[in-house]
């Protein structure tokens, strides 16, 4: 079964980089038809989907988002990276790496849920000075 860790510093100064890890277990990032995601959840408001990087090693991210973002992995240690440059308060959230199927990108783009896919457990990111 695929199990997802997210990990990186739980505060960053407004204007800095937000820079977290997402460690997989028992999948392979190269597992044809399967994307991961970031996503995040502000407080007090809904799931939003940051972007993916797909097997094939494309990545996507949501327009809203796309000038600040970048998804990368390392195969070798089983690991995809979210970066966020230019934080600011409003970036404070709990942010989860997500890895769903194929029949399944769409809907995680446009109303992620926690039921599809597998998850981990997220983490706190506050952004303050």
């Amino acid at each position: 079964q695929v199990q997802l860790q997210e990990s990186g510093p739980g505060l960053v100064e407004p204007s800095q980089t937000l820079s977290l890890t997402c460690t997989v277990s028992g999948g392979s990032f190269t597992t044809t038809a399967y994307y991961w995601n970031w996503i995040r959840q502000p407080p007090g408001k809904g799931l939003e989907w940051i972007g993916y990087i797909a097997y094939s090693g494309s990545t996507y991210y949501n327009p809203s988002l796309k000038s600040r973002t970048s998804i990368s992995r390392d195969t070798s240690k089983n690991q995809f990276t979210l970066h966020l440059s230019s934080v600011t308060p409003a970036d404070t959230a709990v942010y989860y790496c997500a890895r769903v199927h194929v029949s399944e990108i769409a809907a995680m783009r446009s109303h992620p849920t926690k039921t599809t896919g597998y998850w981990g457990q997220g983490t706190q990111v506050t952004v303050s000075s």
